[in-house]
């Protein structure tokens, strides 16, 4: 085994990495996606409260805690003016851009089945 390779389990850390475990690990969490498609539709840069309006209900911890996740990956940058108050403005990374075919399929998705997994789920009650 080449020793740059990590085993877990006793298999190498190649043979347990799956595309989809890693992309469920980048959008995590309730508000994830929808932080992303947000940004995505607007395409321009957007201020904190304004980010925070047009996704809901996200409380400003957790909307604090996603975006900074994101801009690690560099799916979304963040500039801040020296103003008082500070004025913060995010935007869609062309990195963070390239998902807009996968959230738009998801969305696509969930328009199509919705009442399905609705009645599905109504059934199961």
């Amino acid at each position: 085994m080449d020793t740059k390779e990590k085993t877990t389990n006793n298999r190498p850390s190649s043979a347990i990495s799956c595309p989809m475990v890693d992309f469920v690990n980048i959008v995590s969490g309730k508000w994830a996606i929808p932080i992303l498609y947000r940004l995505i539709v607007t395409d321009e840069t957007i201020r904190f409260g304004a980010l925070q309006r047009a996704i809901g209900s996200i409380t400003q911890k957790e909307l604090t805690k996603q975006l900074r996740s994101f801009e690690t990956q560099g799916l979304v940058s963040r500039t801040v003016y020296p103003e008082m108050p500070p004025r913060v403005e995010y935007q869609i990374t062309s990195l963070g851009k390239t998902l807009k075919p996968t959230l738009d399929s998801l969305a696509q998705w969930m328009t199509v089945h919705k009442q399905e997994l609705i009645e599905h789920t109504s059934q199961g009650e």
